[in-house]
C-alpha cells in the first residue's frame, strides 16, 4: 500500500527545487527590469503575487504569511507602478521555457509527458481559502508541454503553502512565530541560529521578541531557544502539510508523482548550488530539508 502522507512529502520537496532556481534567476530579473522595474526589484515575490491582480496590500501580505507587510507592500508598488500583471506572468513563462534546462539539462524531457496528470492533480481539489493556488490555477495554461507541466507543478507548490498556511493560522501561530519554527526544519548551526529565517522576512528584532515571547506562552520555546515540545509541533504541523494535500497527489497518480519526483531528483545538487551562487548559501530553505524517500 502505498503512504501518500510520505509520498506526498517527497513530492513537495521535488516540487520547491523546481521553482528555486527561478528566484533569483540573473535572466528572469534581467527580464523583469526590461518592463520598467528599477533593476528587476523585487521578482522573487513578484511572479508569485502577480496572479492575485488588484488585491489590496494587506490582502496579499495574507496570502504570503511570513513575509512583512511593508516588503510585500514595497514589492507591489514596483510592479503596479512599472507594468502589469500580465507582462509579470509573460516573464515567468519566458524565464521557465529559456532556463530550465540550463539549470537541470533534460528536465523538460522529463516533465513535459507528465503536464495532464499534473493538471489533474491541480484541478482534484478546491480553490477554496487557497488564494495563491486558485489564483495561479485561474491563469491561463501554456500550449507548450514542459511549460505547462512546470507551471501545474507551481501550482501543487502553492496549494502545499495555502494548507500549510492555513494549519499554522489554526494554531495561532503568527508572521514572525512560524519563521521562528521553520528553524525546525534545517540545520540552525548553518543558519547561525534560529531566528534568520524569521528576518529573512523582514521582521526586526522588536518583532523576533515578541515572536519568542508568543512561542513560550504556548511552551514552544524558553530563553529565546526553541523546546522540544515546540519541535515536535512543528513536525506534527509537517505532517498535517502532507496529509491534507495528498488527495491532489492522488488524484496525479502513484507512477506520475514517482517520476515527477524522480526526474528533479537527480538535479537537485544543481538546483542548489545555482541558487548558493545566485542568491546565497541560506536562501530558499525548504530545499535544505532531508529527502524522504
Amino acid at each position: 500500500m502505498t503512504d501518500w502522507r510520505c509520498l506526498t512529502a517527497r513530492a513537495g520537496r521535488a516540487g520547491h527545487h523546481l521553482v528555486a532556481w527561478l528566484m533569483w534567476d540573473p535572466a528572469a530579473i534581467a527580464r523583469f527590469g526590461e518592463l520598467g522595474v528599477p533593476n528587476g526589484a523585487g521578482w522573487l515575490i513578484a511572479w508569485r503575487v502577480a496572479p492575485l491582480g488588484g488585491m489590496s496590500p494587506a490582502a496579499v501580505a495574507s496570502t504570503t504569511y511570513s513575509i512583512h507587510p511593508d516588503v510585500i507592500a514595497a514589492v507591489l508598488n514596483l510592479i503596479r507602478s512599472s507594468t502589469t500583471s500580465k507582462d509579470t506572468m509573460r516573464v515567468l513563462n519566458e524565464s521557465v521555457a529559456a532556463g530550465l534546462d540550463d539549470v537541470a539539462p533534460g528536465l523538460t524531457n522529463e516533465l513535459a509527458p507528465l503536464a495532464n496528470d499534473l493538471w489533474r492533480g491541480v484541478d482534484a481539489v478546491g480553490g477554496e481559502f487557497r488564494p495563491l493556488f486558485a489564483a495561479h490555477r485561474a491563469e491561463p495554461r501554456p500550449s507548450d508541454p514542459a511549460l505547462s507541466a512546470w507551471r501545474a507543478a507551481n501550482c501543487l507548490r502553492e496549494l502545499r503553502g495555502d494548507v500549510h498556511w492555513s494549519i499554522c493560522a489554526a494554531h495561532d501561530l503568527d508572521a514572525v512565530e512560524v519563521g521562528l519554527l521553520h528553524s525546525v526544519m534545517v540545520d540552525s548551526d548553518e543558519y547561525g541560529g534560529e531566528e534568520w529565517i524569521a528576518r529573512s522576512r523582514g521582521w526586526d528584532d522588536v518583532a523576533i521578541a515578541h515572536g519568542w515571547e508568543r512561542l513560550a506562552s504556548k511552551g514552544w520555546a524558553v530563553n529565546q531557544r526553541l523546546t522540544d515540545e515546540g519541535r515536535a509541533a512543528r513536525h506534527a504541523i509537517e505532517q498535517q502539510t502532507n496529509e491534507l494535500t495528498s488527495p491532489a497527489w492522488i488524484a496525479v497518480g502513484e507512477d506520475s508523482t514517482r517520476r515527477f519526483c524522480e526526474a528533479i531528483e537527480v538535479h537537485e545538487s544543481a538546483i542548489l548550488q545555482r541558487v548558493n551562487d545566485t542568491a546565497g548559501q541560506r536562501w530558499m530553505p525548504a530545499i535544505r530539508t532531508p529527502r524522504t524517500t
